[in-house]
């Protein structure tokens, strides 16, 4: 199987669009990526809010430390007195402080979540757009290289060039040759066999042409 695969056409106006197809796709992943990534940054940036709110708390909660450090030598009512500052502390300062922890981090989490679902959606749905003909391409082209390995046997040659001749349109095969009913029942099998296998991406060593065979 893996001998057979084929990830681009060998006819150069089909390769060169499906490479240009696999380069758009590449860039458009690249560009949500890149948009997901902003998009994360600029809510994050918004952290900074229950960052100030916590820092705001603790130095309210230290403030009231130190009021009750200072206190605390203070003769009989002194322990006492630094207890209720540093409870106080807690009770004000920490509770604040608790809470601009938690606002900042749901504002880390909810820049992830967006980011990631600027860059997961869109992405999603180019692959599904583009990836299904695109996996359809290569099983083609591995399954025709795979088929199409021997194309000198002569029963080989006359079956493509039916296929060519009833399966091809006619505008097609105007490209190949001038009468391809004609070559087909003459017997002139090159023009056909090269319109099947330009047809499905394949190209395969030119064979000699027999005479009389149709030019192209």
């Amino acid at each position: 199987m893996a001998a057979h695969l084929k990830l681009y056409p060998d006819v150069p106006a089909k390769r060169r669009s499906t490479i240009l197809r696999d380069l758009l796709l590449l860039a458009l992943v690249v560009l949500f990526a890149w948009m997901g990534v902003k998009v994360h940054d600029a809510v994050d940036a918004m952290a900074v809010l229950g960052s100030g709110v916590k820092h705001a708390g603790l130095s309210v909660e230290s403030g009231f430390g130190s009021a009750a450090g200072a206190v605390q030598g203070i003769p009989l009512v002194g322990g006492s007195l630094a207890g209720a500052l540093e409870k106080a502390g807690q009770g004000s300062g920490g509770n604040v402080a608790v809470l601009g922890q938690q606002g900042e981090d749901k504002v880390h989490q909810l820049a992830l979540i967006l980011g990631l679902l600027v860059f997961l959606l869109p992405t999603i749905l180019v692959l599904l757009i583009m990836l299904p003909s695109r996996i359809r391409q290569i099983r083609q082209l591995g399954a025709a290289n795979a088929a199409l390995v021997d194309t000198h046997d002569p029963e080989r040659r006359r079956l493509l060039a039916m296929r060519a001749a009833f399966g091809l349109s006619y505008l097609t095969l105007l490209g190949y040759t001038r009468d391809p009913i004609g070559d087909l029942a003459a017997g002139r099998y090159d023009p056909l066999v090269a319109a099947a296998l330009d047809d499905v991406g394949i190209r395969r060593p030119a064979i000699s042409a027999s005479p009389g065979s149709a030019p192209r």
